[in-house]
């Protein structure tokens, strides 16, 4: 990680940010402003490995720009903000953001989030189509596709089958999806998740059963 771009009106969150990722040897490029941000993305974000994006700032917020990213390429974005009832984080995640961090937070988490993101970005194209199997999710226009038929789904499910196909093979367990979808700061029944999976599954049809269930260990994307 080279170096992280923060967009946050706030001063002091800036300032703090910015020693801290500089400690470990990151440099920060701080705007405070939404209209300011728009015209920066514009001119493009080369050498930028991450950007940690307020959604309340002035001239255009955070989300507008969170689009205008995700119109021209896959860096990793981390909404930072107020707002954490489960709508709000729900629709980061639906406007193409890889996480969401609710304030106050700690900046040891901060920067933990933002290496492993950077980590996996890296040397890895990321297309808004995702395909495997029946199943073709298009992650710009937000529709899914079961067999070849347009499959409407829920945010949640949504949401749940994006990350499991970003993950295809790989057994993830009740709470990461608790996690990522949820929030960190949720702390319902796990049993949320079988109930969205179960509902899933059922949307997608036949292709239902490419989300297989590993008993003890949570659920993974299939091919078949």
């Amino acid at each position: 990680m080279k170096k992280v771009l923060v967009i946050e009106d706030d001063p002091q969150i800036c300032d703090v940010i910015k020693i801290y990722f500089g400690n470990e040897n990151v440099l920060t490029e701080c705007i405070n402003d939404g209209s300011a941000a728009l015209e920066f993305i514009e001119n493009g974000l080369n050498g930028i490995s991450v950007v940690l994006l307020d959604i309340m700032l002035p001239g255009a917020d955070g989300s507008s720009i969170c689009r205008k990213i995700r119109r021209s390429c896959d860096i990793p974005i981390i909404f930072i903000t107020a707002r954490g009832r489960e709508e709000d984080i729900l629709h980061g995640y639906e406007l193409g953001c890889d996480d969401y961090i609710v304030k106050p937070f700690r900046l040891s988490e901060l920067f933990a989030k933002c290496t492993a993101l950077v980590k996996r970005s890296e040397g890895r194209v990321i297309s808004d189509i995702l395909e495997y199997g029946n199943i073709k999710l298009d992650t710009r226009s937000l529709q899914c596709f079961s067999n070849e038929k347009e499959t409407e789904l829920p945010p949640k499910e949504f949401a749940i089958l994006h990350f499991l196909m970003q993950h295809k093979e790989q057994v993830i367990d009740r709470d990461t999806l608790l996690n990522r979808i949820w929030g960190y700061d949720h702390f319902g029944s796990d049993r949320a998740v079988d109930n969205h999976i179960r509902l899933l599954r059922k949307a997608l049809g036949s292709s239902g059963k490419q989300i297989k269930t590993v008993i003890g260990r949570g659920y993974k994307l299939s091919e078949r």
